[in-house]
C-alpha cells in the first residue's frame, strides 16, 4: 500500500472500514422487508434507521482501532487487517476527535428519527431514546471491555440482531411480531460469523494480549464448529417463515407453492457459508484467513438479500 498522508481523507475512509458496514446494512434491510411485507412500510424512518446504524458502526470501528493501539493489543503480529492508529495514518487525539463527531452526528441522526416518529408510537418516542443510549454505550463497552471477556458474541446477537431489526421495524408499524423475533435472531446469528472468523484468526494473539474470548477460552475446533453452526442455525430458523405462512399456488401454475420457493432461498446461503468453512478449515491458520473474511462478508449480504425477498415473495404471491 502507498504511503498514506496522516490525519486525510483516505486515512478517515479506512479507519471507517467500509466493508463492515454489511453488518449495518443487513438488519435494517430485513426489519424493513418486514415492514413492507405488513403493509407498513415508511421511508424516512427507514433510511434514518440505516444511518443511524452506519454510523454506530463507524463509531464502533474508530473505538477498537483507538483503544486496541492505546491497550497493546495491536501488536507487530497481528494477522488482520491494518488499523489507522497502530499504522500512524491517524494519530489518537484525532481519533478521539472522530469518535465526538460521528458519535454526535448519530444522535443527530437519532433526533431526527425520534421527531418523525414522536406523535406516531405509542409511548412518545421515549423507547427509542433508550436503545439509542443502549447502542451508544455497546459501541464503547464491547471494545474497551466486554470482548475481552468473552461476551461479544451475545452482543452482536442483540446489538446487530433484536435492537436494529426490532427498531427497524418499530418505528414503522409501531409494534412487534413475532416474525420480527426470528428474523432478529436470524441477522444476529449471520453476522456473528464474522465476529467469529475475527476471533478465528485472532486467536493465538488474543490469548497473549488477555483477550478471553469463547475461541480462547474452549480452543480451535470450537471455533471452527461454532462459525459452522451459527450459518445452519440462521437457515433453519428462517423456516419459520414457511410454517406460518399459507401456502399459495402461483397463478395458471402447477409449480410449488411460493412459500416453500421462498422457504428454499436462504439454503442458497447455506451452501455458499459451507463451501466457506471448508476453506477456512483447509487454511486452518494465518494471514490468508483475511480471505475468509471476506467471502464471510459476502456471503452475511446474501443472507440479508435472501431472506428479505423470502419475507416479501410470501406477502406479494
Amino acid at each position: 500500500m502507498k504511503e498514506i498522508k496522516q490525519n486525510s481523507l483516505h486515512a478517515w475512509l479506512l479507519a471507517a472500514r467500509p466493508k463492515t458496514l454489511t453488518g449495518a446494512l443487513i438488519p435494517v434491510l430485513i426489519g424493513t422487508s418486514l415492514a413492507l411485507a405488513d403493509g407498513q412500510f415508511k421511508g424516512i424512518p427507514a433510511l434514518l434507521c440505516l444511518l443511524f446504524a452506519c454510523g454506530m458502526q463507524i463509531a464502533a470501528n474508530f473505538i477498537n482501532d483507538l483503544y486496541d493501539f492505546l491497550k497493546g493489543t495491536d501488536r507487530e503480529d497481528r494477522l488482520g487487517p491494518e488499523r489507522a492508529c497502530a499504522q500512524k495514518w491517524i494519530t489518537p487525539g484525532a481519533m478521539k476527535g472522530g469518535i465526538v463527531f460521528i458519535v454526535l452526528l448519530s444522535c443527530l441522526i437519532g433526533c431526527g428519527l425520534l421527531y418523525v416518529c414522536w406523535e406516531l408510537l405509542p409511548y412518545g418516542g421515549w423507547e427509542l431514546i433508550l436503545l439509542g443510549v443502549l447502542s451508544i454505550a455497546f459501541a464503547f463497552l464491547y471494545t474497551t471491555l466486554l470482548s475481552y471477556q468473552g461476551w461479544g458474541d451475545l452482543l452482536v446477537l442483540i446489538f446487530f440482531g433484536l435492537v436494529p431489526v426490532g427498531g427497524t421495524y418499530y418505528v414503522q408499524a409501531y409494534t412487534l411480531t413475532t416474525d420480527v423475533i426470528v428474523a432478529s435472531l436470524i441477522s444476529g446469528l449471520v453476522i456473528d460469523t464474522l465476529l467469529v472468523v475475527n476471533n478465528y484468526r485472532d486467536r493465538e494473539q488474543d490469548a497473549l494480549s488477555g483477550k478471553r474470548t469463547l475461541i480462547v477460552r474452549w480452543g480451535e475446533p470450537f471455533g471452527r464448529y461454532l462459525y459452522l453452526g451459527l450459518g445452519i442455525a440462521a437457515t433453519f430458523l428462517s423456516l419459520w417463515f414457511a410454517i406460518h405462512t399459507e401456502p399459495r399456488m402461483q397463478p395458471e401454475t402447477d409449480s410449488l407453492p411460493l412459500n416453500l420457493t421462498a422457504l428454499l432461498l436462504p439454503f442458497f446461503y447455506l451452501l455458499a457459508h459451507v463451501r466457506t468453512w471448508k476453506r477456512m478449515c483447509e487454511i486452518r491458520s494465518g494471514e490468508k484467513l483475511n480471505s475468509i473474511l471476506g467471502e464471510t462478508s459476502r456471503n452475511m449480504l446474501l443472507m440479508g438479500l435472501l431472506l428479505s425477498a423470502a419475507i416479501l415473495m410470501q406477502i406479494t404471491a
